[in-house]
Order: structure tokens, then sequence, then C-alpha cells
């Protein structure tokens, strides 16, 4: 495997980026073309609405499964950040560090840790200028 950097560590799932998102994309547009196409026709109008409704509901369950997965992987890595930073300095993380930020901080090496957060938390930096400051790359296989 190659090792980890800014320019490569955006992960992408080949099932749910390239083949899940896509079919749903394409069910929906189906379902609406048929929902338009049944409009004059009483007897299918009823199907073909349902069909729209329960693709949205796909792609609704989609995007949320996605979303709360990140979310619970975000909780673990502040834990884990506060105390890896916790570890190295004595000191819990900043307050004013964010989620994003801190999320960002777990690329940074553990010499650059306490530096870029301090300086993450006194320059209010986004997580992209958190990353692209970090010299020493931490990778994270593991994120989803």
């Amino acid at each position: 495997m190659r090792e980890q950097n800014y320019s490569n560590h955006v992960r992408y799932d080949f099932g749910y980026h390239r083949v899940l998102l896509p079919v749903l994309a394409l069910t929906l547009v189906g379902s609406c073309v048929n929902l338009y196409r049944s409009l004059g026709d009483h007897s299918r109008l009823y199907s073909a609405s349902l069909i729209v409704v329960l693709t949205a509901a796909a792609i609704a369950q989609a995007v949320y499964s996605r979303v709360f997965a990140l979310k619970a992987q975000d909780r673990a890595i502040r834990a884990e950040e506060n105390f890896r930073h916790y570890l190295l300095t004595g000191k819990p993380l900043d307050g004013r560090l964010t989620a994003p930020q801190i999320v960002a901080l777990r690329f940074a090496s553990d010499a650059e840790l306490p530096g870029l957060a301090k300086r993450a938390a006194e320059e209010n930096l986004a997580a992209d200028e958190i990353k692209r400051a970090i010299r020493h790359w931490r990778a994270d296989e593991h994120r989803v």
C-alpha cells in the first residue's frame, strides 16, 4: 500500500460511491420519467408515484446510513485524539477546537500534534488548512 498523504487520503468505497449512488440516481430519474408519463393515465398514477416515493426513501436511507456511521466514527476520533494529546502533553485538547478540526488533526504525527492543535485553536484553522499544514503524515487506513 502506498504512503498516505494529503493528495491521496480521501477514501472512496467502490460499492457505495460507484455502484449504489449511481443506481439510486438512475432509479430516481427513471421513476420520475415514469411518473410524468403516467400523469394522464389514472390507472398507473398511484404505482408510479409510489415508486418515486420509495426511491426517495432509499436515497435518504443510503445517505443517512453513511452520515450516521461517519458521525459515530468522528466521535471515536475525537476521543482518541484527545487521549493522544493528553498522553503527549499532559493536557486535553483545547475546547475551542471543533470536531472537523480534531478529525483533521488525526493525520498529524505525534511530534506535530501539540503545536498544530494549539495553532488550529488560536487561528481557527479550517480542517483543510490543518491537513495542508501537516509535514509528517500519520496514515488513517481505518476510516470508512
